[in-house]
């Protein structure tokens, strides 16, 4: 059998990127599984959402963006702490960067083995890695919920903390005007989930019944394409909630059965291969997934701090 490359290590093709003018003055700029990234235009000003793993791939997105806006960036709205949607801030110049509170805490507590895990796993993501100054701090913070008034006629952009799932501190941002939810990482379209640092009983439960009751008509989710319409945001939504109850099925069955986290492993990707095999980073995923899953079955609260030396033992073990 041919060893599998680490992670996303050996996947460096070049992906279309998609620019979609979503409403006006609401963009989406999608990449083929790779982040998305987007932006909202106030009376005056930008709030832009993500800030993808560098400054220059940062700038190369605002260079679209500058093709039909030249409006200053105010807030850099992110969803939550990892590396691959930080990093690029400073190429934004905004006045306020924002994140939940528990995004704050956890760049201050694994900020730095998390970027030296992201950009080992995903080195094509890391374009002038050299670029990136340092960690990337909020400015403004919340807990529950913080309201941006778009200015003039253009209502009100809401950011919303909707519970843990995929992180302690994954926030969205709803347009009610428009029906617009951008969801971070808490839903994927086509796309692999990643929960090496996730809440898989609350993001399965709880934290996407709130993204549900959004309603939303258009949905931009972490990765993957836009899901457009009623039925194709619940097809999203439903099928991040089927990954995970997947992976909460099988990899419970073997740890209650007394079994290895080798075999967990095994099971899940055997029980999601077939449905989701074929998705961006599926298997550069399901190694971190599973052992983070095992953990939190063992009691283990909070997830264990990824670095990039643990990274290659987990996939040795589960890959090798």
């Amino acid at each position: 059998m041919t060893k599998k490359a680490f992670a996303s290590s050996a996947d460096l093709a070049e992906k279309a990127q998609t620019l979609e003018n979503l409403a006006d003055g609401v963009w989406a700029l999608t990449a083929e599984g790779d982040p998305n990234i987007g932006a909202i235009e106030g009376e005056d000003f930008l709030v832009c959402f993500e800030a993808l793993a560098t400054p220059v791939a940062a700038g190369e997105w605002l260079a679209k963006l500058r093709e039909h806006t030249d409006k200053p960036v105010r807030y850099l709205v992110l969803s939550h702490y990892h590396a691959v949607r930080v990093l690029g801030a400073s190429a934004f110049d905004a006045d306020v960067i924002v994140a939940h509170e528990n995004t704050r805490a956890l760049v201050a507590e694994r900020g730095k083995e998390d970027w030296e895990s992201e950009f080992g796993r995903m080195p094509r993501l890391a374009k002038g890695a050299e670029s990136v100054p340092g960690l990337t701090w909020p400015t403004l913070t919340f807990s529950d919920r913080l309201t941006i008034d778009l200015g003039g006629d253009r209502g009100d952009l809401v950011l919303q903390y909707c519970g843990r799932g995929h992180t302690e501190g994954d926030i969205v941002a709803w347009l009610p005007r428009q029906r617009i939810l951008y969801a971070g990482d808490l839903v994927e379209a086509e796309a692999a989930l990643y929960t090496g640092d996730a809440f898989h009983r609350d993001w399965a439960s709880s934290t996407l019944d709130r993204v549900a009751a959004f309603g939303a008509e258009t949905l931009i989710g972490g990765r993957g394409g836009v899901s457009r319409g009623t039925e194709a945001v619940a097809a999203a939504i439903a099928q991040t909630r089927h990954f995970l109850d997947t992976m909460l099925r099988e990899v419970g069955a073997v740890h209650d059965a007394g079994g290895t986290l080798k075999e967990a492993f095994e099971r899940t990707h055997a029980a999601l291969n077939d449905q989701y095999g074929h998705w961006p980073i599926f298997e550069h995923c399901l190694p971190f997934d599973v052992s983070r899953l095992w953990d939190e079955l063992s009691g283990v609260e909070r997830p264990v701090i990824w670095t990039a030396e643990r990274d290659r033992e987990v996939w040795d073990q589960l890959q090798g």
